[in-house]
């Protein structure tokens, strides 16, 4: 059809399919952002929306960064792509030197992805083709966790434990199994930081283990703190006892941290949080700042020398895609890590964590709260659900939030907050005032 018998393109709002929204909702009545700087987004009617999730867990400098949009403009005119097949550019090596001195010692080696999806499935094949590559090639089994979000790949949908994620996609990847989540409400409602009951709930990975025998079991995955599912904070010691049972069968020991990476908690990953290193880490999101996609997975020495054997002209590991390391991306990387070392930000979550931990169990008592959870700069306000609407609550929550001024996310009847790090005491204030007064109204 010629552009002219359609020239109105802008508000024609059927052709974009939306991810994991409620379309026919959105496209009655549209929430439109037009610009973002700092904590704030600006609508398209002019209000500004003070972001409580930095984006989607992933602006965690704030919007809108002179340096790293400097970075981004001056890379596009220098050189706009490169191949990273049998090809390279600089900025990709330093920007993998540079994450690997960020990783406790071990983890020295860098695979790029272009997000949280691609670094989850890049890291299970690594674990089963490593496995091979060591003689193990009966360890084909990869372990999740209910509850679990790995991204929408089907590897990540295999190894993750959302229903609503996995219902209508078939079988999914074979051999795949999954552990106990963690969330205790009956002993551990209403904790402050990490709950101290549950960490006998890594033993499920022992039955597991009896079930299929450790022989067939390559790798288990965990996000370090269960995001997308509601913020699940894990119990003390749990992350330390899944580390010794992988260790006593060899089993690789995979964290998903796309959402706890880059200062969420107060430090630069949870591997250093919990004094847990595990044998690959997934990333994304708070890489680049979520200003050009990108993600990254990092590998233990160990695993990657496995891999450099036979001739030197052969591919060692048959994976990759057309963007991995992409120019622009990693220009905004390197910047996003300057941004995070020059402004102090992992250190200033660390110092606001308390103060956000205060503000967040302030709702203790709220109309409607069965459960508060927070951890460095997360916070999870469980909601009763109303009988026969599952959801219905907390969307009700988000629509007034919006409307008062405060992005929220929902995930269920579970109110997930994850604002940038750079946020200050009085906009922590108004995000908890908003919701107070929001809950007040919802039905």
């Amino acid at each position: 059809m010629p552009e002219a018998a359609n020239a109105n393109f802008a508000n024609n709002l059927e052709a974009f399919w939306m991810p994991f929204t409620a379309n026919r909702q959105f496209k009655a009545n549209p929430r439109m952002f037009v610009g973002a700087k700092d904590m704030h987004y600006t609508t398209a009617d002019g209000r500004q929306i003070l972001d409580g999730t930095a984006g989607l867990w992933c602006v965690n400098a704030g919007h809108g960064r002179p340096r790293i949009v400097k970075a981004v403009q001056d890379q596009v005119a220098e050189m706009d792509y490169a191949p990273a097949f049998q090809m390279g550019h600089p900025k990709a090596f330093e920007l993998a030197a540079r994450l690997s001195a960020l990783m406790p010692q071990g983890l020295d080696h860098v695979f790029f992805t272009n997000s949280g999806s691609e670094s989850v499935d890049t890291a299970l094949k690594i674990a089963l083709a490593y496995q091979r590559a060591i003689g193990q090639g009966t360890r084909t089994r990869l372990i999740g966790r209910e509850r679990g979000y790995h991204g929408v790949g089907f590897g990540g949908i295999s190894v993750g434990g959302i229903v609503k994620n996995r219902a209508v996609f078939g079988p999914l990847l074979a051999g795949t199994d999954h552990i106990r989540h963690t969330h205790d409400p009956a002993r551990n409602a209403f904790t402050r930081d990490e709950p101290e009951h549950g960490a006998e709930l890594a033993d499920d990975l022992e039955r597991l283990v009896a079930l299929h025998d450790a022989s067939t079991i390559a790798a288990v995955i965990v996000e370090p703190v269960a995001g997308s599912t509601g913020v699940l904070i894990p119990p003390k010691g749990y992350l330390k006892r899944l580390r010794e049972i992988c260790d006593r069968h060899g089993i690789l020991l995979i964290f998903d941290e796309v959402i706890t990476g880059f200062g969420r908690l107060g430090r630069g990953f949870a591997t250093e949080y919990f004094d847990v290193v595990p044998d690959l880490m997934t990333t994304a999101k708070g890489l680049t700042n979520a200003t050009v996609p990108m993600g990254a997975v990092m590998a233990s020495k160990t695993i990657y020398d496995a891999f450099m054997d036979g001739p030197e002209n052969m591919i060692e590991l048959f994976h990759g895609y057309t963007y991995s390391g992409h120019p622009v991306a990693a220009a905004a990387g390197l910047a996003t890590l300057d941004e995070y070392k020059e402004e102090g930000l992992f250190e200033r979550a660390d110092e606001l964590a308390p103060y956000w931990a205060d503000g967040i169990h302030s709702l203790k008592g709220a109309p409607h709260v069965i459960d508060l959870r927070n951890l460095g700069l997360i916070g999870g306000i469980e909601l009763e659900s109303i009988p026969g609407k599952p959801t219905a609550r907390a969307f009700d929550a988000f629509l007034r939030c919006y409307d008062a001024g405060v992005l929220i996310r929902t995930t269920g009847d579970i109110i997930a907050l994850s604002p940038p790090l750079i946020i200050s005491k009085g906009q922590i204030d108004q995000i908890i005032d908003t919701i107070g007064t929001v809950l007040k109204e919802v039905a």
